[in-house]
């Protein structure tokens, strides 16, 4: 999945619905998969342009990348209502 832009902060009244603009569910809990965790990986792209005002003029682009893992353990919670 690619996201966009910082994507909509959290707010408690959310509970559990659905990201606005950028996230993932889960369709099995990670005990179904080797190793019981699964693997996830985030990568984070900044495109930065830059202007000297002090006199030079100079101007110049900059791209940082930062990406990270890890390993997580998703389960099932199920409610039944009596």
């Amino acid at each position: 999945m690619t996201c966009f832009g910082p994507g909509k902060p959290y707010r408690e009244s959310y509970g559990l619905a659905k990201s606005p603009s950028c996230g993932h569910v889960y369709g099995q809990p990670s005990s179904s998969v080797s190793g019981g965790k699964f693997k996830v990986s985030a990568t984070a792209t900044w495109s930065i342009g830059w202007q000297e005002t002090g006199g030079g003029g100079e101007t110049g682009q900059l791209t940082e990348v930062r990406a990270s893992q890890v390993a997580v353990t998703i389960v099932e919670s199920q409610a039944v209502n009596s």
